[in-house]
């Protein structure tokens, strides 16, 4: 037993020594990415400039000059060492300029940015005036009305390319190419000018580069660093001062205080706009186009203004902003109470729109395709060049259907021209150029006609060898739709269905959706997800499913028969799956549930009460519509008290409704609790995490342990009604409490053991994640070696046996006894 208790505690310390390992192995990277940078600072802060005489033994032809400026628009650590050796075997210094600008317009990634570095340290090593000329061309970036820049270019990437380039700056002041910092300051207030607020697309971009700004030069602000040992030396060669430091942290918490504002106002407005279009849905039913495109824009311009300045503060170790009732902002008219003429809805109000996170998560955070996907294949990047060239082609064809004929036309109209003139002086010519005209109207589209058929019959051959590719392809992919039963599965399959993506083939991705079987309702959260995250992108796919599926309702509904039951089932839940996905729009729900009630017989009361399980919980919460739902659920009992219902029918019924409108019941009367244990309780289920684990421990020493070390100890036994994942957190506590309180630690240990074997004893269902926890909290706290393995080895031994009288069991514990 001794020899498997050190195995199983030797097993333990393996994951924490490769845990250490692995820390040692990143520091150690990172010394030598210092050591790196401290070398390259010493060689660009005394370069040993060749002289021109070592210079004209170089290579400074015009022809080699210019083939390695063009190379320098395309930095890359792929072809870095190839480029650095070409500009070591050339002589530049009469292409300077030209240098500096390649550099300057050069596209660079993130991962290209240490190239550049390299080699701007090579060309500052070698010409002298190369590291002036390069930040005065990077600055024109930040400060483009002090240089001939288009106009015309896309935000995007201007935004793009002022990262870049601040981020360059920034490396290349690390690496001492350049020792004036205040460039950055002279950046930092452009980039922080209250004038820029007053256009918002400037406001984003400024606002990420800020952020990126503070990540990377942590230094300019005074805030710490991660490995602040290792930087020390790196850290003294930079000529920031005090007073600059000071600059540069006033002016990002002012700009911060300041769009903070801005982003309360909008949010402010945000509210506004929901209350209103509230109270017009509620008179009228419907909002105009008008206010839900403004809304829309309002709640994306919002969104996007809320995750840059979070970012910015987190990048400033400072926590983010938290809006007042910031609950259902990103979703139209989710208001304080929208439906406050809604009566019995008062209690309803304060309930969430959906039933957990998982649930939430699954209808409202849909993967974004713009960022796994190229934008060429979802149809949003078209250069302009290409639509000028088709604009252009189109038009010629639009006179002349077929590519051979310009040619017949261009010859008649020059034997027309020609025949003109004749026409005045002799007759007799005019009868010969209309036969010569004749003839050739008759020769050259036989002539041609030969041609275009077997240009036609190429083109056919080619497009036929491609549709049968992609043909292959899609019919694979629409072969996994069945199997996509998860929510991972069904998005990396719209991911793939993405490179796949042409008109043909969403056409028949919807056909295969709509085609979905109908005992196969499982499928349908799954196929709806997948059709709105296409829809953020292709707006034809949901548009083109929803118009099949309300003619599928359509028909089925007005052919009154009592066939095919579960294709209704299937169709009426999958227009409300829909719904959730904010797809189907609440008034087709409502007219389906309209026209189900106004005949609301036989089969029509199954395909009303599957709407109403499906989205009718979702409708009735959803302030917009709450008012509308309320309604057509006391129309549903006041026709299910006037009918004479089967029994089937009455609880179809039923169940229906109170699952959308549960009955109302009295408010839970809290417990009042002393304030040391509600104290107590805000520490260990509130504060608790891996950053205040050390403050939750202080703060337990200060207790007065004779008048609270009872209800701790009650606390602690309650690791199940907390998160899962800190359950080892209350096990470090304990640890960290036994040092002081031994006899603490031991209970603990006791309380825990007789949790176990109590649960074992019930062995009731409702206890299981109780149990659970429990088992965990044990492990935990072996873990922290409070517990020996003999323990853990008991415990497994009372789990396989306890109150299990099966061959199969005793057989496992025979062998456990033959084994230890």
């Amino acid at each position: 037993m001794d020899h498997h208790e050190d195995e199983s505690r030797g097993g333990s310390v393996t994951p924490r020594k490769q845990d250490d390992e692995e820390a040692v192995a990143r520091l150690e990277e990172m010394k030598k990415s210092i050591e790196a940078k401290v070398a390259l600072r010493q060689s660009n802060l005394n370069p040993e400039r060749p002289d021109s005489g070592f210079l004209r033994t170089l290579d400074s032809s015009i022809k080699r000059n210019t083939a390695v400026i063009k190379k320098l628009k395309q930095i890359n650590e792929e072809q870095k060492e190839g480029l650095m050796e070409d500009l070591r075997n050339v002589n530049l210094s009469k292409f300077v300029s030209e240098a500096v600008t390649s550099i300057c317009d050069a596209k660079l990634r993130t991962s290209d940015i240490q190239a550049a570095v390299q080699i701007c340290s090579l060309l500052h090593q070698r010409y002298k005036d190369f590291s002036p000329s390069l930040v005065q061309g990077l600055l024109k970036v930040f400060f483009p009305g002090k240089s001939g820049e288009d106009l015309d270019v896309d935000k995007n990437s201007k935004a793009m390319k002022k990262r870049s380039t601040l981020k360059l700056l920034l490396e290349l002041y690390f690496v001492g190419v350049t020792e004036d910092s205040s460039i950055f300051i002279n950046i930092i207030k452009d980039l922080t000018s209250i004038e820029n607020l007053k256009d918002r697309d400037t406001t984003q971009t400024n606002l990420t580069l800020l952020a990126s700004f503070a990540r990377q030069g942590r230094v300019f602000l005074g805030l710490p660093l991660s490995g602040q040992e290792t930087q020390e030396e790196f850290l003294k060669g930079l000529s920031i001062t005090t007073d600059q430091k000071k600059i540069f942290r006033k002016a990002f918490h002012t700009y911060y205080d300041v769009v903070a504002e801005l982003l309360q106002s909008e949010h402010a407005s945000l509210r506004q706009m929901e209350h209103e279009n509230a109270k017009m849905l509620n008179a009228k039913g419907e909002l105009s186009d008008d206010n839900v495109s403004s809304y829309e824009k309002l709640r994306k311009s919002y969104d996007q203004l809320y995750r840059n300045v979070s970012s910015l503060a987190e990048a400033l170790d400072m926590q983010p902003p938290v809006m007042p009732e910031d609950g259902h902002t990103t979703r139209v008219t989710s208001g304080e109470d929208a439906s406050s003429t809604a009566a019995g809805k008062d209690t309803s109000l304060l309930e969430a729109l959906w039933d957990d996170e998982d649930t939430r998560a699954f209808y409202e955070c849909l993967p974004d395709l713009r960022a796994f996907v190229p934008a060429v294949l979802l149809g949003e990047a078209e250069p302009k060049a290409n639509e000028h060239s088709a604009k252009t082609q189109d038009q010629p064809s639009e006179l002349a259907p077929e590519s051979d004929q310009g040619q017949p036309t261009q010859d008649m109209a020059e034997v027309s021209a020609e025949s003109g003139p004749l026409q005045e002086g002799k007759s007799t010519e005019k009868g010969k150029d209309k036969e010569e005209k004749d003839k050739e109207k008759v020769k050259d589209p036989e002539k041609e006609k030969g041609k275009e058929k077997d240009a036609e019959r190429k083109g056919e051959t080619e497009k036929e060898k491609l549709k049968s590719l992609e043909g292959t392809n899609l019919d694979a992919l629409l072969q996994r739709l069945p199997g996509c039963v998860s929510r991972d599965l069904i998005d990396q399959l719209t991911v793939d269905f993405c490179y796949l993506n042409s008109k043909s083939s969403r056409k028949k991705l919807v056909r295969a959706l709509f085609n979905v079987p109908r005992t196969s309702l499982e499928l349908l959260p799954y196929y709806s997800r997948m059709v709105a995250t296409l829809s953020t992108c292709m707006k034809d796919v949901s548009s083109m499913l929803l118009q099949m599926l309300e003619e599928e309702f359509n028909f089925l509904i007005n052919k009154k028969d009592q066939m095919n039951i579960e294709t209704k089932i299937r169709n009426i839940r999958f227009i409300g799956e829909l719904c959730k996905f904010r797809i189907a729009p609440a008034s087709t729900v409502f007219s389906c549930l309209k026209a189900c009630l106004d005949d609301f017989t036989h089969h029509n009361i199954d395909v009303a009460c599957n709407l109403l399980e499906t989205c009718g919980r979702f409708l009735y919460r959803s302030p917009e519509t709450t008012v509308r739902m309320a309604n057509m659920l006391e129309i549903l009992m006041r026709l299910k008290n006037v009918k004479n219902l089967d029994p089937r029918h009455s609880t179809l019924v039923e169940n229906a409704y109170y699952l959308c409108k549960p009955p109302e019941r009295s408010a839970r009367v809290s417990k009042v609790r002393p304030p040391l244990y509600q104290y107590i309780r805000k520490l260990l289920f509130s504060d608790l995490d891996k950053s205040s684990i050390e403050h939750v421990l202080r703060q337990l020493r200060k207790l007065p342990w004779s008048e609270c070390e009872a209800y701790l100890l009650k606390c602690f036994m309650k690791v199940h009604k907390g998160k899962y994942g800190q359950i080892h957190l209350i096990a470090s506590l304990t640890a960290g409490l036994s040092r002081y309180h031994d006899e603490f630690a031991v209970a603990v240990v006791d309380e825990v053991l007789e949790e176990i074997r109590l649960g074992l004893e019930l062995n009731d269902y409702g206890m299981q994640q109780r149990r659970i926890a429990h088992m965990r909290f044990l492990g935990e706290l072996y873990n922290y070696e409070h517990v020996d393995s003999s323990v853990i080895f008991e415990t497994l031994y009372w789990i396989l046996v306890f109150g299990h009288d099966t061959p199969e069991v005793w057989a496992i514990t025979n062998s456990l006894f033959l084994y230890n």
